[in-house]
């Protein structure tokens, strides 16, 4: 199995050009895939960082739990945005700046 990763490359070095929906699918693959490998990534350093200590009290570890549910929530929030068969709609941050 050829990874998305891979299928550009090939795409970006070889000599015929993308029909416009094979590009579009291999950049969804690419996001799909970015976003999976991301959340892996995050996931491995958030484990064992909230593991019960032996200096931990119970009220300690009980926030470790809360912290560490709060990080997976957004972890797998990121899994289901990467996900999703077209662009989420995420809201534009409005710039505030004075233009005068």
């Amino acid at each position: 199995m050829s990874t998305a990763y891979s299928r550009a490359y090939q795409a970006l070095t070889s000599s015929s050009p993308l029909v416009p929906g094979a590009a579009a699918q291999l950049l969804a693959d690419l996001r799909k895939e970015l976003g999976v490998e991301l959340a892996d990534a995050v996931e491995k350093q958030l484990d064992g960082q909230y593991q019960r200590t032996s200096t931990d009290t119970d009220g300690a570890f009980r926030k470790k739990r809360r912290q560490y549910g709060a990080a997976m929530q957004i972890v797998n929030a990121f899994r289901k945005l990467a996900a999703a068969p077209f662009r989420p709609n995420i809201p534009h941050q409005r710039n505030n700046r004075s233009t005068s």
